[in-house]
């Protein structure tokens, strides 16, 4: 989780992410984790800024063939 996308980001006068649209995201992952591991799998979570997040994982994990992401689509005013 990305603080930038939840600690004073307004859009339009309101919060980018408030207390329902937190919960729901808290809940996906949640289930998402669970399904994972009956499957035998994990996820892995974390607070932080990504692009210090994933440098830390792969530092940790020594051995990664490939990282995959997605860009957050910007508004152009």
């Amino acid at each position: 989780f990305d603080p930038r996308h939840y600690l004073c980001t307004r859009c339009y006068g309101f919060p980018k992410t408030g207390p329902h649209r937190l919960r729901f995201l808290l809940e996906s992952v949640k289930d998402l984790r669970e399904t994972l591991k009956k499957k035998g799998s994990t996820l892995v979570v974390r607070k932080g800024k990504p692009e210090d997040v994933v440098r830390d994982l792969i530092t940790q994990l020594g051995s990664v063939s490939a990282v995959v992401f997605h860009e957050e689509v910007r508004e152009i005013l």
